[in-house]
């Protein structure tokens, strides 16, 4: 018997779904021989077998919605606003398309033409995440079949019925089997598929760990393309605000949206001290009234379990960690619900601790540090290897000109949270963030490459220097077409 790969749900623990792992030179084998025949088509056929996926998606808007909200345990509503995402990432992509990689050509002297056109890769690879099971790597399925790429997508081992769902509404769109292979399986099945000699790339979106192993391996294949979205260990700075309950709104917005399962949440928040204890009050406040519960919850739940009891456990540790190092807890970090990986929002003080650890927390876990100058905040947001959101609240234009400056990240934002980003936008962080391959409206970027040819309808060829004399003494005869 095959070996299997299983899906539970995380706020039941309920099995979900169970399929076969796949054989990886199988599905590199079929992807490699299908993509010539899709790239040959034109860019408008392959558009429109993604705007029937768009059309697809929200028809079974609803059944996805629900099977994302189990599987992930993030909340119906969330759910929700992910298919509407990936529903609308096809006009997106095709926009970006256009405007990124369009056919150019400038008219030279006597009929040449300089011309510049794109060109797909061929088979890339796809590795997705848990917490946006649909959106994310769907935020790389789309512009990479767009071009002409065919596809092998590998979801998380936690979140395969997404991806498996997924997969099936592109192919009931029309785009062939053959060109977009579903990969099950679990870390090794992500290894033998990223190290394959058949793929002619690979698209990641996961932790820093991860990313940093697959530039490691991909440093002696500089033919292959590699495109890293990574996490984030984001800083929200609040400075001078008197509307200190707007303020909060957004800090926890940025913290604990997802249960802090977003690479964009802010993991720090940098306050001026002399705002720090009316601020921690309003963020600790609401914080109380945030409901935890599972996805399909009435009253509706602002925040799902995490992942798994795994992640749920790391994270009661580092808080436990956080603690024992000098930090001082404004609000403890529980788990309601034995067995299940529920957590209420953690809030602990760093600003004593000599040394603060520079990971990503991935889960509703926010540490404070409060700083007396504005230049100190700026200093303190940066203090970190990531690179990828940040955000000011409250502060004059003139501050946020200074900080946007001055602010090592890839997504900076002003009076809005960490975790505001427009797919209309190129989305990327620099660090440990990311490789400089920013994904969303500059996905169309890596997924094709750019060509420069010179052409010319009539042959003409001349040398006018360099060449010796002909036997007889006269110069060589120099025409057009020939010597």
């Amino acid at each position: 018997m095959s070996e299997e790969l299983l899906s539970f749900e995380p706020a039941t623990g309920e099995s979900l779904w169970r399929g076969p792992v796949s054989r990886v030179d199988d599905e590199v084998e079929i992807a490699r021989r299908a993509w010539p025949a899709w790239a040959a088509q034109a860019v408008t056929f392959r558009a429109e077998a993604l705007r029937r996926f768009a059309d697809r998606v929200k028809a079974e808007a609803e059944t996805l919605a629900d099977l994302i909200a189990r599987e992930t345990g993030k909340p119906l509503w969330e759910a929700r606003t992910e298919v509407e995402s990936v529903a609308n990432k096809v006009d997106i992509s095709v926009k970006a398309y256009a405007e990124r990689t369009p056919n150019r050509r400038i008219e030279g002297a006597m009929g040449l033409r300089n011309a510049v056109r794109h060109k797909p890769h061929g088979a890339l690879a796809v590795l997705g995440p848990y917490n946006f099971p649909a959106h994310l790597p769907n935020g790389h399925i789309t512009p990479a079949l767009l071009a002409g790429n065919s596809v092998l997508f590998k979801p998380s081992e936690k979140t395969p019925a997404t991806g498996a769902k997924l997969v099936e509404l592109f192919h009931s769109a029309g785009v062939p089997n053959e060109v977009l292979r579903l990969v099950i399986g679990g870390p090794a099945t992500g290894r033998e598929l990223a190290s394959h000699e058949g793929i002619d790339g690979l698209l990641f979106t996961g932790s820093a760990r991860t990313g940093l192993a697959l530039s490691r391996q991909f440093a002696s294949t500089p033919g292959k393309m590699l495109a890293l979205e990574m996490g984030g260990n984001n800083p929200i700075v609040v400075w001078d605000t008197a509307d200190l309950r707007a303020a909060a709104i957004l800090v926890v917005q940025s913290a604990f949206l997802s249960a802090g399962q977003r690479c964009t949440n802010a993991r720090r928040l940098i306050i001026k001290d002399a705002l720090a204890d009316g601020l921690l009050e309003e963020v600790k406040s609401l914080a109380n009234r945030l409901i935890v519960d599972h996805p399909h919850a009435d009253p509706a739940p602002y925040m799902g379990p995490v992942i798994d009891n795994e992640a749920a456990d790391g994270l009661t540790e580092s808080f436990l960690v956080l603690m024992s190092s000098g930090g001082q807890v404004i609000r403890h970090m529980t788990r309601p619900q034995a067995g299940r990986p529920f957590l209420t929002p953690g809030i602990i003080d760093v600003t004593a601790m000599a040394e603060r650890p520079d990971i990503e927390l991935f889960g509703p876990l926010l540490q404070v540090i409060r700083v007396e100058s504005f230049e100190a905040a700026i200093a303190e947001a940066n203090n970190t290897a990531f690179g990828l959101s940040a955000a000011l609240i409250g502060g004059t234009p003139q501050l946020y000109d200074q900080f946007w400056a001055n602010a090592r990240a890839g997504v900076i934002n002003w009076n809005r949270p960490t975790n505001g980003a427009s797919s209309a936008a190129p989305f990327g962080g620099i660090g440990l963030s990311g490789n400089h391959r920013p994904s969303a409206f500059y996905a169309a970027d890596y997924c094709a490459y750019p060509v420069a040819s010179s052409e010319s309808d009539a042959l003409r060829a001349s040398i006018g220097v360099g060449l010796r004399d002909t036997q007889d003494g006269k110069p060589p005869l120099i025409r057009k077409g020939f010597l």
